[in-house]
């Protein structure tokens, strides 16, 4: 079916990475979202009702705040469409991480509710008319919540959408939480035993467990999470595929919402080179970035001296001094400036986030291990921070 949804309603559907086509994904499951939600509501609402069940009845609300996900949800896709204007260059594509937030506001409001409800109920019970009308309602919402997370794992993994994939595990949740309202409804039917309080309790559970976690998982982007690290490795693993390229560093990518990322990244290239070549080299990788994955790359060409042994040899004993501080640590711009009673060694060294120790006591500590085995060589050191972890 989900298939057939997609040939019907996505033209162009095999081109995920054009934005409008990523738009229409994003529409068509908003509504098959907002339909199934709908009537799953109506169905458990009516039956919550006539039979008594708050736990039911609390399922049905939590579909209803599913629906009005959907519609933020799809909100957040129309808007996203928007093209760059003056004021926003970088585009709209972040009001999907923002209808993200506001669903998971929705979704923790609408939890607190049905806890409150359900406390009531277990301080104040009342029976349940058993039905198996109600059973088959809620045995028909499992198939439906089921076969929902299927479909929005299926198109959140095609598009690349964090909302749509966070929308499958509320899915999940709902048929856990449901099923735990269908075990009430059997148990109480069966049983002397009436948990139907305690199963709606149950319910909020969920409901407040995955509101928590779609706040997480929407404020990370927004606050400016670090770039995902098979990204960072496909991003490296381009650029040094192409031909004079020697190694990359000061790797950082902005994400402005998903389909709107812009990388810039330092490509080191042999000084000795012809300059014009190497330009041509960096043009053609910014173009590849561009054509084949929709990413703005900037490159900044890095100069390296590969003729001088001497600036060799220091480049790798270097390198291996400052990895037996921390492993994380590494460096580049290095340059020699040689005088009549030292040479200077220039370079920068570059530390992983959270690096805990300061950067006076890392220049310091560097400093002293190369004096202990190179005394004539002093020490001119830029300490940076690593905004991705680029592989050395």
């Amino acid at each position: 079916m989900t298939k057939a949804l997609i040939r019907l309603f996505v033209k162009n559907h095999e081109n995920t990475r054009d934005p409008a086509v990523r738009g229409a994904y994003g529409r068509m499951a908003g509504v098959v979202g907002i339909f199934c939600n709908l009537l799953l509501f109506a169905g458990k609402f009516i039956a919550g009702t006539v039979f008594g069940s708050i736990a039911i009845a609390a399922d049905a609300i939590n579909n209803l705040s599913d629906a009005s996900s959907n519609i933020v949800s799809l909100i957040g896709f129309k808007l996203a469409e928007k093209p760059a204007d003056e004021d926003h260059p970088y585009g709209h594509a972040r009001f999907e991480y923002l209808a993200g937030l506001a669903v998971a506001v929705m979704v923790l409001v609408i939890g607190v509710e049905l806890a409150k409800n359900s406390l009531d109920k277990i301080l104040h019970p009342t029976p349940v008319v058993f039905s198996w009308l109600s059973v088959a309602v809620l045995a028909a919402s499992i198939l439906v919540k089921l076969w929902m997370a299927l479909f929005n794992t299926h198109i959140g993994k095609l598009i690349d959408s964090s909302t749509l994939q966070a929308t499958a595990a509320d899915s999940r949740n709902d048929v856990l939480s449901t099923g735990a309202v269908l075990l009430a409804t059997l148990i109480s039917r069966f049983t002397p035993l009436e948990l139907d309080g305690w199963m709606g309790l149950a319910v909020a559970a969920f409901i407040l467990y995955s509101g928590a976690g779609l706040i997480k998982e929407t404020l990370d982007p927004l606050l400016g999470q670090a770039p995902d690290e098979a990204l960072v490795h496909y991003i490296h693993d381009k650029v040094m595929s192409y031909p004079g390229v020697l190694g990359t560093h000061d790797l950082m990518v902005h994400d402005y919402g998903p389909g709107r990322q812009f990388a810039s990244v330092h490509v080191e290239m042999a000084a000795e080179a012809d300059v014009m070549e190497s330009h041509d080299v960096i043009d053609n990788i910014e173009r590849d970035f561009w054509d084949n994955d929709h990413l703005h790359v900037v490159i900044h060409f890095d100069p390296i001296i590969t003729s001088d042994e001497k600036v060799n040899d220091a480049r790798h004993w270097l390198g291996e001094l400052v990895k037996e501080i921390d492993p994380a640590l590494s460096i580049h711009d290095l340059r020699m400036v040689a005088g009549p009673t030292h040479t200077n060694l220039i370079f920068d060294c570059v530390t992983p986030a959270g690096f805990e120790m300061d950067e006076a006591d890392l220049k310091q500590a560097i400093k002293q291990a190369v004096r202990s085995s190179r005394p004539d060589y002093f020490c001119v050191i830029t300490v940076e921070s690593s905004y991705a972890s680029i592989p050395h």
